[in-house]
């Protein structure tokens, strides 16, 4: 959820993300966390997430990752920095891969890359981040891509973006060159405005893509009536960005319970509901709410176990949604 929000930049407050969650387990489901995560807080589940294949390479990832934009943006003390800490060492030890950033995104390349040193688990990672070119200028392009690399304290990003579909024509190349040179494993283009669908679909159209990335949330659904079929046509993978539509969703459910017809869904909150109403979408691959908090943590990776929505369902949700 993001200025240049790629990475589901959550305006969401703690206090309205935290009664969303005890909302959802306080609602009579007793499935997995009956009161609230005590138990998961402190291990992993046992059953492994479900996965989905990259088009291109047939490689499966866990549909559910990790956004890093504003909260990992510029951590000021050490007190900040922990629960980030405890998210990045928890998120691949119980089944995590996917992480997204950008350089747009503050401090929050350098936080990632320096807390992932600390931890030794950067092999654990799929890690995703950004280019841009705004001033048509390919030095300064591969000069970001460097950067991102020294940030990130890698040798190698797993997917580079070119970021809300900035200078494709300049950077499309650049990262075909990297790609060979297997600097980089996947190439993509992001949005998060539906003012630029027309412009990404153009691109989709003409150009060989391993991933797109897109906003989408039970209140903003757009694009999965334009961009997803032609993802899937195309054979692109798709990562969904404000999956919470910066807490719009949480502020409206906020003192409501679960709907009675929720555990067909194996879900126990909000946050897991909005999650799966987006996987229900076959053609989404990984969804990347932002994650500054273990407990969010584990109610979002919640999503990627159990049932999913079938398209009937799927309906059912945007319907009693829509009626709130």
């Amino acid at each position: 959820m993001t200025t240049s929000f790629d990475s589901s930049r959550p305006d969401r407050s703690v206090i309205t993300r935290r009664d969303a969650l005890k909302l959802g387990v306080s609602a009579g489901l007793t499935l997995a966390l009956d009161g609230l995560p005590a138990v998961a807080l402190t291990a992993p589940q046992a059953t492994p997430l479900i996965e989905r294949a990259i088009p291109s390479t047939g490689e499966k990832l866990p549909i559910v990752g990790v956004g890093t934009a504003r909260n990992y943006e510029n951590p000021a003390t050490a007190d900040a920095l922990a629960p980030l800490r405890e998210v990045l060492r928890e998120f691949p030890q119980r089944g995590g891969r996917v992480l997204d950033t950008a350089p747009s995104y503050g401090r929050a390349e350098s936080v990632v890359g320096d807390l992932l040193q600390e931890l030794g688990n950067r092999n654990r990672y799929f890690l995703a981040t950004k280019v841009s070119a705004r001033g048509g200028d390919r030095a300064g392009a591969i000069a970001q891509m460097e950067e991102s690399l020294r940030r990130l304290r890698t040798d190698h990003i797993d997917l580079m973006q070119i970021w809300n579909v900035s200078s494709p024509d300049l950077l499309l190349p650049i990262l075909d060159e990297w790609k060979a040179a297997k600097r980089i494993r996947y190439t993509g283009v992001t949005t998060s405005s539906a003012r630029q669908y027309d412009q990404l679909e153009s691109l989709m159209k003409k150009a060989k893509l391993d991933f797109i990335q897109a906003d989408l949330s039970i209140d903003n659904r757009g694009s999965q009536d334009r961009l997803l079929p032609l993802a899937g046509d195309r054979g692109m993978a798709v990562l969904i960005n404000l999956p919470f539509g910066r807490s719009r969703v949480f502020a409206k459910v906020q003192g409501k319970p679960l709907p009675d017809w929720a555990h067909e869904l194996d879900v126990t909150s909000w946050a897991q509901l909005f999650l799966k109403y987006i996987l229900g979408n076959p053609a989404v691959t990984v969804v990347i709410p932002g994650t500054e908090k273990l407990d969010y943590l584990v109610d979002n990776l919640g999503a990627a176990r159990g049932r999913l929505p079938d398209a009937a369902m799927r309906k059912r949700i945007e319907a009693y949604y829509d009626a709130l």
